[in-house]
């Protein structure tokens, strides 16, 4: 049972990508479906907040935008001063303004707060990075994380990273152990902006087969990870943290895919971070 939820990479190795596909909205009769150049935007302007600084052609690749248009989208941005060229070379990163995105949002600092010193004593025990994530949209977007503590790692990852949700093994969590009707209006939103691979994805969900297996088992493992800054070099484990039978978040660890065999992982692994996950979960209960 708990093979099932191992997701492993395609021997294809291509990219899975949530974004937005080229719609006509009048055809569609303007209902429900996105604005192509807003959701571009939003891929290019993230691509920049996640990383930091970036050039265009960079932009454009992180952002799976076509090159012309992220050009045009960078000199939006500059104009609206959300973003600013460094002075030294042809590089662009966010300004103090994009936090204004942020202002209407309430964030997870309880978690967070009594997430840290767990998450950290399973870091320093493990050697691997424990990350903290929540659902928003279409991706799982990170609130912590332990990348810092420890050299296992590639780069370092800081709040605000998303991950789609359909990629990483803690959206399959999150989406086992929600209800039912708030998965079903999750993979309605994804089936209207999802590429080919996503509604293969979305197909083996809607079988029930996965989403049985992970909350059977109580976890999800994807190996060969597409999402990260260092794409098939690390797979990981997730876990759910659940008071009451409400998700509160999910737990990641992360690993390099050649030092553990994903079921080696799982072995090692899972029980001491689905302890981590059932003492946080006690303690926001609490």
């Amino acid at each position: 049972m708990a093979s099932r939820a191992v997701i492993p990479l395609d021997a294809k190795g291509d990219t899975i990508a949530i974004f937005a596909n080229d719609v006509d909205e009048e055809s569609s009769g303007g209902r429900g479906i996105p604005i192509r150049a807003i959701s571009r935007a939003i891929s290019v302007l993230q691509a920049i907040n996640q990383t930091g600084s970036l050039n265009l052609m960079e932009i454009a690749t992180a952002s799976q935008v076509p090159y012309p248009t992220a050009c045009r989208i960078v000199q939006t941005l500059l104009h609206e001063g959300l973003i600013e060229r460094e002075e030294s070379r042809k590089y662009y990163r966010p300004t103090a303004l994009v936090q204004t995105l942020s202002q209407g949002f309430q964030g997870h600092g309880e978690l967070v707060q009594l997430s840290r010193p767990h998450i950290a004593a399973l870091t320093r025990e493990i050697g691997w990075p424990i990350s903290l994530s929540t659902h928003v949209g279409s991706s799982m977007v990170l609130r912590d994380s332990t990348h810092s503590l420890t050299s296992l790692c590639f780069n370092e990852y800081h709040p605000g990273y998303a991950m789609p949700i359909l990629e990483c093994a803690a959206g399959l969590v999150h989406l086992a152990f929600i209800p039912d009707d708030e998965r079903d209006t999750i993979l309605r939103n994804l089936a209207r902006l999802g590429d080919d691979e996503t509604q293969r994805m979305l197909e083996i969900m809607r079988q029930g087969a996965l989403i049985d297996g992970v909350r059977s088992s109580g976890y999800a493992a994807r190996s060969y990870n597409r999402f990260t800054l260092n794409p098939g070099k690390t797979s990981s484990i997730a876990v759910p943290i659940v008071d009451r039978g409400v998700v509160l978040g999910c737990l990641t660890v992360a690993f390099f895919a050649t030092a553990l065999e994903i079921r080696e992982g799982v072995r090692e692994l899972l029980p001491r971070l689905k302890d981590c996950a059932r003492k946080i979960a006690l303690q926001m209960g609490g």
